[in-house]
C-alpha cells in the first residue's frame, strides 16, 4: 500500500463509506460514483470481508488492511495458540500486526518492529482502533535494532520475510529476511528466548539441523497445516504437534522411538481407521502417540485399531471392510458414483484413480486406500 492511499483510507468521509458498504459486492462498490474514493473503498471491503472469520478482531474494529499483508499474516486463531508470555516480548517482523495484537493481551510491555514505514502506521492506526495501548511500534529494520539495542526481553518473536521484491516464496531460512541464523547470537544477547515462526512447508528435520537445541511445534488448523515453530530456551528439546481445536501432543526427543508394526499386515482385525491430522503426520510422531491403541505401518501412513480410539488426533472412520485393491471391481461397484477418496502412501492420485474407475467426486460412499508392505488395499469405510 502507497503512502497516498493510506492517507484516503484515513479520512473519517471515506471511514464511513467503508462502513456502509461492508456489505455489499466490491465490484459494485467500486462502480458506484456515489461512493467517495471508491477504488480504495472497495479494496478494503473486499479485505475485510475476506477478513471476518481471519482475523475477526481487526473486522470488528474495521481495520485497514493492505493486500500483501492480508495475504501472509497469521490467522488470529493461529497466532493465539503461540505459549508465549511474560513481562516484555521484542517482535522482530510486525507485518500487519496479528501476532503482535495476541502477544498484547500476555505481556506487559511489547516492542514491534517494521522496516516499512507505511505498515508501521497502519499497524500503529489499527492497534490505535481496537484500544491496544501497550505496544510500541518502531520503524527500523531488525538488523538495526539489534544492533544498537541496550534492553532485555523475556522473548523475541521472528516471522521471517519469505517472499523475494518479485513475489517468489522461499523456503530456506537462511534465504530469508530477517536472516534469523545471522542474527541469533545477538537475539540470544537480549533475549531469554527465541520463538522463529516457519513455513508450513518447513521441514522439521531442517529445523533440528539448524537449531539442535531447540523444540519444534508444527501447528495445523482444519486439517491443515499453518506453520512451523522452532522454539529456542532452557527447556528440554521436544517434538510437538497442535491441532487447533482438536489437541496437542508433546513428546521429548531423547523419548521418540519407533512403534512401526513389523507384523503382517490382517485386515480381520481392524474395526476403526485413523486418519492422522496433518501436524501429526508433518511431527513424524504419528506412530509414538497412537501406540497402544492402533497399528502403523508408516509414520507417514493411516492407524488400524480394533477399538474405538479415545486419543486419536485427527478423523476416526468405521470400516466396513478391508479388501485387495482392484480396479476392475472398483469400476464395477463404482462407475459413477461420487465417492469421497483418501489416499496415504498410494501409488495413484485421487483424480487418477477417479479417471481409471469412473468415479465422481461426491459423498455417497467414502473410500480409503493405502499400501501396505507391498500391497495395494481399499478400505470401504461407513
Amino acid at each position: 500500500m502507497k503512502r497516498e492511499e493510506l492517507e484516503i483510507l484515513l479520512k473519517p468521509e471515506v471511514r464511513e463509506a467503508i462502513k456502509i458498504n461492508l456489505e455489499r459486492d466490491p465490484l459494485k462498490v467500486a462502480l458506484d460514483k456515489s461512493v467517495p474514493h471508491a477504488r480504495e473503498v472497495a479494496t478494503q471491503v473486499k479485505y475485510l470481508q475476506r477478513a471476518r472469520k481471519k482475523l475477526p478482531t481487526l473486522f470488528k474494529a474495521q481495520a485497514i488492511i493492505p493486500d500483501r499483508g492480508f495475504e501472509q499474516s497469521s490467522s488470529e486463531e493461529s497466532a493465539a495458540a503461540k505459549p508465549l508470555e511474560g513481562n516484555t516480548l521484542l517482535d522482530l517482523t510486525c507485518g500487519l500486526g496479528i501476532d503482535t495484537l495476541h502477544f498484547s493481551h500476555r505481556f506487559k510491555r511489547v516492542i514491534s518492529l517494521e522496516r516499512d514505514a507505511v505498515l508501521s502506521d497502519i499497524a500503529r492506526e489499527n492497534l490505535r482502533r481496537m484500544g491496544i495501548d501497550n505496544v510500541e511500534v518502531i520503524t527500523t529494520s531488525a538488523e538495526e535494532y539489534l544492533d544498537s539495542c541496550r534492553e532485555h526481553f523475556d522473548w523475541i518473536y521472528v516471522d521471517p520475510d519469505r517472499r523475494t521484491e518479485d513475489g517468489k516464496r522461499m523456503v530456506r531460512l537462511e534465504d530469508c529476511s530477517p536472516n534469523v541464523i545471522a542474527l541469533r547470537d545477538k537475539m540470544l544477547s537480549i533475549g531469554n528466548k527465541i520463538a522463529i515462526k516457519n513455513s508450513p512447508l518447513f521441514d522439521v528435520e531442517e529445523a533440528f539441523r539448524l537449531f539442535p537445541e531447540a523444540s519444534v511445534e508444527v501447528v495445523s488448523l482444519a486439517g491443515e497445516c499453518k506453520e512451523v515453530m522452532i522454539y529456542i530456551d532452557s527447556e528440554p528439546a521436544h517434538i510437538a504437534a497442535h491441532a487447533i481445536g482438536r489437541g496437542r501432543v508433546e513428546i521429548l526427543r531423547s523419548e521418540i522411538e519407533d512403534y512401526i508394526c513389523k507384523e503382517s499386515f490382517s485386515p480381520e482385525n481392524y474395526n476403526y481407521l485413523i486418519i492422522p491430522d496433518v501436524a501429526m503426520q508433518k511431527a513424524r510422531i504419528v506412530a509414538q502417540t497412537l501406540r497402544g491403541e492402533a497399528d502403523l505401518w508408516s509414520n507417514n501412513s493411516f492407524g488400524f485399531a480394533h477399538n474405538l480410539p479415545q486419543n486419536a488426533i485427527g478423523r476416526v472412520e468405521r470400516i466396513s471392510r478391508i479388501e485387495p485393491f482392484d480396479i476392475k471391481q472398483l469400476k464395477r461397484e463404482f462407475k459413477g458414483v461420487g465417492c469421497d477418496i483418501t489416499l496415504r502412501e498410494f501409488h495413484m492420485s485421487v483424480d487418477e484413480l477417479r479417471k481409471r474407475c469412473g468415479m465422481k467426486s461426491g459423498d455417497k460412499q467414502k473410500l480409503a486406500f493405502t499400501k501396505i508392505q507391498g500391497s495395494a488395499y481399499t478400505i470401504y469405510l461407513e
